[in-house]
């Protein structure tokens, strides 16, 4: 029997029922839901009314309770957890201390404050301690009437020797001052397995900070998964200047400024938001566009490499741009659009490594992400991402990427299996979800190409529940529908006899023995 029908017989147990399930022909299918072995699909683009799908991109203010600042001294706040490579480590992540904005900054000392978590299988027994590095971060503009900016002291603490898929309890802090959290607690990804999978992953891209940025967490938390994916955007601080001002198109209202501000605030903002959700959830994020905010001394994405834990040491990247890890039986491949990406890079030749690293009898599942679309069909960004593209697309078909997940265009679209723009049933299926934030309109209706399957103009966030090593199940929750009502639902399936992995020979692909 072929794997595509074994993994279907074993969706019966997954399902728990077997009544809506039919296999005729070679193919199965449950309550309707397509798979890509029916494909590929006849392109469909649903046209949606801006005022009853768009939602309201409006930001939230200062005020408002969800993003002000509610401990006292040196309390934690913005407690995060992030994965590190594999399942027996994460880390934890929160700042303390206030930020400081204005023309008289005194950063503080990281090292005042002790970077402490307290963790254990028993919530009133935190017998396990770890502790980690500190830092702060400055965003500054060397033009009068700018306004500088420092950050709180901002923690970093990597727990190891952890069980997989089991739930921790833990508190972070300065247990010497005193000043801990409250107790927070995560569950640790599967052991890297073809039969262990997290039960739902979130994917979210271009989230910012909006009214509607609300209603997709609020369907996200409702969801209850066990990960989150951020393709990049996270914040958009820098369609603030640094008074506070805010516009959805900075060029339009700012284009005489000297150098292109950015309200660092927004960040703190963002973090006491999503604490709540990533204080429980790992959080996993890919730097956008929007991240950059350069400022004095040509210094890029200051904030974004200094607010989030990243596995680059544990993947041999040592880099916050670029790195990887598994979850359960997913290799999962995060990609930097904004950095040098050519066949001479670091970051190509890191990705080689990585890819070549890969046992697809452990992870068969392969997943890459990053921020602008290779495979777009909307006018907005069409074809920004197509360097990248051609640098790096036969490498990741070679090793037989399965899925790859982008932002950067706010609204939804599904790929056919596709590889240098011609259907391919071996090629990955490309989903954009840049749908978290701000509205950008102005999209391409006209012509829609036979590798774009579905699309629209709506927001929200897609889950992806990885049932065995050929078969996953994707749906994307639009924020106008009811919690439990897809707006466009399709089986994944891999079919590895059919696309074995071949990939292109060169010497940097060598594996590296330590």
């Amino acid at each position: 029997m072929s794997p595509p029908l074994l993994g279907a017989l074993f969706l019966l147990l997954w399902l728990g029922f077997a009544g809506d399930v039919a296999v005729a022909g070679g193919k199965w299918s449950w309550r309707g839901v397509p798979t890509t072995l029916d494909g590929p699909f006849e392109p469909v683009t649903v046209p949606l009314s801006d005022d009853a799908f768009r939602g309201h991109a409006v930001d939230l203010p200062p005020t408002d309770p969800r993003v002000r600042r509610n401990v006292v001294g040196f309390e934690p706040e913005q407690v995060s957890v992030s994965l590190s490579a594999d399942s027996d480590s994460v880390w934890v992540s929160w700042v303390t201390g206030e930020f400081q904005i204005g023309d008289d900054i005194k950063p503080l000392n990281p090292k005042s404050v002790a970077s402490v978590v307290r963790y254990g299988r028993i919530r009133r027994l935190l017998k396990n301690e770890a502790t980690g590095n500190s830092l702060i971060y400055n965003q500054l503009y060397p033009f009068e009437g700018l306004q500088n900016y420092t950050s709180g002291i901002i923690h970093h603490v990597r727990l190891t020797g952890l069980k997989p898929g089991k739930l921790y309890y833990y508190q972070c802090g300065d247990p010497s001052i005193p000043a801990m959290s409250d107790i927070h607690f995560f569950r640790t990804m599967p052991i890297s397995s073809p039969g262990r999978y997290p039960r739902r992953i979130a994917i979210v891209g271009d989230l910012g900070l909006t009214y509607n940025s609300t209603s997709t967490v609020d369907h996200i938390r409702h969801n209850k998964p066990d990960l989150l994916l951020m393709v990049g955007d996270v914040t958009y601080a820098n369609l603030y200047l640094t008074n506070g001002t805010g516009s959805d198109c900075y060029s339009c209202s700012f284009s005489q400024t000297p150098i292109h501000e950015t309200y660092q605030p927004r960040w703190d903002y963002w973090g006491r938001f999503m604490e709540p959700l990533v204080s429980e959830i790992p959080i996993m994020v890919i730097e956008g566009n929007h991240e950059l905010e350069l400022q004095v001394d040509n210094i890029t994405f200051a904030s974004y490499s200094s607010r989030f834990a990243f596995p680059g040491e544990e993947s041999r990247s040592y880099s916050t741009f670029y790195y990887s890890f598994n979850a359960g039986g997913i290799h999962f491949i995060m990609l930097g659009a904004y950095i040098s990406y050519n066949k001479s890079s670091d970051q190509y030749k890191w990705l080689e490594r990585d890819l070549a690293n890969v046992d697809r009898s452990v992870t068969p599942w392969l997943v890459a992400t990053w921020h602008p679309p290779w495979y777009s069909t909307y006018k907005a960004h069409y074809r920004e991402a197509e360097c990248m593209r051609v640098a790096m697309e036969d490498l990741l078909y070679s090793y037989g990427v399965d899925l790859v997940f982008n932002g950067h265009v706010h609204a939804y679209e599904r790929s056919n299996r596709v590889y240098n723009y011609s259907l391919d049933p071996c090629g990955p299926v490309y989903i954009t979800i840049g749908d978290g934030g701000p509205a950008t309109g102005n999209f391409c209706w006209d012509r829609q190409p036979d590798y774009s399957a579905y699309r629209e103009s709506s927001f929200g966030h897609g889950i992806l529940e990885v049932v065995n090593e050929t078969h996953a199940l994707w749906t994307w929750h639009r924020n106008q529908d009811l919690y439990d009502s897809p707006g466009d639902q399709i089986f994944i399936v891999r079919q590895p006899d059919e696309c074995p992995v071949n990939p292109i020979q060169s010497n940097s692909q060598r594996v590296d023995v330590i």
